[in-house]
């Protein structure tokens, strides 16, 4: 974003050099053209028509005016090819959407094109080149022609790369996309330029129509070609995009791919993911290019802003600049965005979610980018639902099906990662294992039944999630035995809330209401548990023998010693 400082100060240099050099230009630069008006005209007509098909690379636009444009210096001089030039300018950048936002592109581009102008006039004059009498067969003048157009082509480059770095504040690359396509260009396009500015000298006023037409098909064709490359370029990448969102991922790795992916291909500066939740869409994702901020809001109803209204009517919205969409009004839409493009997401016969993509630049989004998108969110909707089956059969492989705690299989894992990442960082870091084991509980279930048993089993699950919170990981070991890893607490940490567990379930009242006791009405049944405890790294060098001496700890320190206590596997060695 252009500060309003740089546009002022744009607006201020305009103001004050532009007219200067279009002054010194006809006062000491000027080729008598009284004559030739019709003539400037013919050509300033074409320069328009060339400069209406511009290709838009990096956010800047390419024109082919350069051939006329030289045409136009060598015959009527520096004055009248600035004013044509600009002339073009202001038609590219109509043509191109420059609005009242960004209307400080008029003189900054004005401005730049007046330079390279005046430089290649003087490197021209330089090099011995003169208006009078230009003879082809001399070499004096036609090194001078070489040297003006290879003058205009390198300061034409060098201005952009300015802008770009201490204007607009974007990475510069000396050799990008846009520089090889002038170049391309030039290397057709400055030949003909000079053949025209030769037929108009030997013919007149029919040269400028036998090369200018031939000069706007030039133009158009290259605007084809780099249409069809971009076309090739775009799918490309949109394959590349369909290939990842196949790999079997969580749904939050979906949408940071999906949201990078695009934002790397299409000119956004806003975009939102959005999955349907009961009677509201649930905002997943959101990206600002600028800010980098949190959106404000979590969700919008049906009709609401952008996304609202794709859901509501099925139907995709492409809108070019903000008064297409004056209408829709809403707080969650950011007042400086332009060009808008809203697909739903579906898979099958249902629409799962609504992609919006947004733009502060007018135009910014086109038919092409509209076909590239719902390709685009085709693949999203089918990798939100693989993602969903895919954390579904993860968590069923990782989570215990009765207590809904995690099972030993992913504890298992767990440990023998952390383990090794602290090796390899060379962490001194200690962190604890409890085992837990319910005591006397195949008596429990002898008198109240296995289903009072499942009950108690999930209830003391739910304490120990209540107490342990993100302070540890909580799964059940099998049985009526549970671990608990906690990560950072050492020996005196990990034996406090041991014991505070061990407390808190022999002082709760569990309640069976599926018991086999005569009596139908719910039960309060009494709950003690042995809890043994095991320190990496001074207990064990590896996690097998952190489990196996937290159950030593737990077996032969608490279970033999009575139940309903705690044991450290420390305390064994020396007793």
């Amino acid at each position: 974003m252009v500060s309003k400082g740089k546009m002022k100060l744009t607006w201020i240099l305009w103001f004050i050099l532009w007219p200067t050099i279009l002054w010194l230009s006809y006062n000491y630069y000027y080729v008598r053209i009284e004559d030739q008006l019709i003539d400037i005209l013919l050509f300033a007509l074409f320069m328009c028509i060339v400069a209406w098909f511009p290709l838009t690379i990096n956010d800047n636009p390419v024109f082919f005016v350069n051939g006329i444009s030289i045409a136009v210096f060598l015959t009527f001089g520096l004055f009248v090819e600035i004013i044509l030039t600009q002339i073009a300018i202001v038609t590219v950048l109509a043509k191109t959407g420059v609005g009242k936002k960004d209307n400080y592109r008029y003189p900054l581009n004005m401005l730049m094109f007046s330079l390279v102008s005046v430089i290649g006039a003087g490197v021209y004059g330089q090099l011995g080149g003169n208006h009078q009498t230009i003879l082809t067969q001399s070499e004096e003048q036609v090194w001078a022609i070489f040297g003006y157009a290879i003058t205009i082509f390198i300061a034409n480059q060098f201005f952009n790369k300015l802008i770009d770095k201490a204007f607009y504040k974007r990475k510069v690359k000396i050799f990008d996309e846009g520089l090889r396509w002038e170049f391309i260009s030039s290397l057709l396009i400055i030949p003909v330029g000079f053949v025209l500015f030769v037929l108009y000298s030997e013919i007149g006023r029919a040269g400028i129509f036998y090369l200018g037409i031939p000069f706007v098909f030039i133009s158009i064709i290259l605007m084809l070609l780099y249409s069809y490359k971009e076309i090739n370029r775009y799918l490309e990448k949109t394959g590349e995009i369909g290939h990842q969102l196949t790999n079997r991922m969580e749904l939050s790795s979906v949408y940071n791919v999906f949201i990078n992916e695009i934002s790397d291909l299409l000119p956004i500066d806003y975009a939102y993911i959005y999955i349907v939740d009961d009677n509201k869409l649930k905002l997943e994702q959101f990206y600002d290019l600028e800010n980098n901020t949190e959106a404000s809001f979590s969700s919008l109803k049906r009709n609401e802003a952008f996304s609202g209204k794709v859901w509501a009517t099925g139907k995709s919205l492409l809108y070019k600049r903000a008064s297409d969409w004056a209408t829709v009004k809403s707080r969650k839409i950011p007042s400086d965005t332009e060009s808008v493009l809203s697909l739903p997401v579906e898979y099958g016969e249902d629409i799962i979610g609504v992609v919006t993509i947004e733009s502060k630049q007018k135009k910014a989004f086109e038919k092409l980018h509209f076909q590239i998108m719902d390709i685009l969110t085709n693949y999203l909707g089918v990798a939100v639902e693989n993602a969903k089956n895919y954390e579904l059969t993860k968590s069923q492989s990782e989570r215990d099906g009765l207590t809904q705690l995690y099972n030993f299989r992913y504890m298992e894992k767990l440990l023998e990662d952390y383990c090794e990442n602290l090796i390899e960082n060379d962490s001194d870091e200690s962190f604890s294992l409890l085992l837990l084991d319910i005591d006397h509980f195949k008596k429990v279930n002898d008198i109240y039944g296995h289903e009072a048993g499942n009950e108690i089993l999930c209830q003391i699950a739910e304490c120990l999630k209540s107490f342990v919170g993100d302070k540890g990981v909580i799964a059940r070991y099998g049985g009526e035995e549970f671990v608990v890893f906690l990560p950072y607490s050492g020996l005196s940490e990990s034996t406090r809330i041991a014991e505070n567990i061990r407390t808190l379930i022999a002082d709760t009242p569990f309640i069976v209401h599926k018991h086999i006791v005569n009596n139908t009405a719910p039960l309060k049944v009494a709950i003690t548990t042995s809890i043994g405890i095991s320190v990496f790294p001074i207990h064990c060098e590896t996690p097998s023998e952190l489990i196996r001496h937290a159950d030593r700890a737990m077996y032969i320190g608490a279970k033999r010693k009575g139940r309903n206590r705690v044991a450290v596997y420390e305390d064994l060695k020396s007793s």
